[in-house]
């Protein structure tokens, strides 16, 4: 994937809209570079379709999305896809395929997806109950046990 300092220049304006709460102009600047292939262009785009912040929600553009930045190793979209998955969310309810993708994103770290794992772990949702790796989850995210 080639990008110019024009894409670039986009997607800084379009991320800065995004945080501003202007997703219309978001939308328009993000949605070129989501289909060029631009994982965090991706990812905001996803959450703008799923969230309905430009008109109805539009999930079948929001799993598109955010299952295209995901599979990119973009962390935030991991837990994305992998909570869309947990709940059914644009797509069929999979535990295991949620169990996945938050594994995925909890090797950035992200403590939203540790501490999931470590309560999917400890209440045996959707996998073998399994203390000590619920302990592990936890204690990845920061928790004192």
């Amino acid at each position: 994937m080639s990008h110019s300092a024009n894409d670039d220049m986009d997607l800084g304006s379009g991320i800065a809209a995004f945080e501003g709460k202007h997703f219309a102009t978001a939308m328009q600047l993000l949605s070129p570079l989501a289909e060029q292939g631009h994982p965090e262009a991706q990812y905001r785009v996803a959450i703008m379709q799923q969230g309905g912040l430009i008109g109805a929600p539009n999930m079948a553009m929001a799993v598109k999305y955010m299952r295209a930045a995901a599979e990119q190793g973009h962390g935030l979209a991991q837990h994305g896809l992998a909570v869309m998955y947990l709940e059914g969310e644009g797509v069929e309810k999979d535990s295991r395929q949620a169990i996945e993708w938050f594994e995925k994103a909890a090797t950035h770290g992200l403590q939203g997806s540790l501490t999931t794992l470590g309560m999917m772990y400890q209440d045996g949702y959707g996998v073998e109950k399994d203390e000590e790796k619920a302990l592990a989850y936890y204690k990845k995210a920061g928790f004192e046990m």
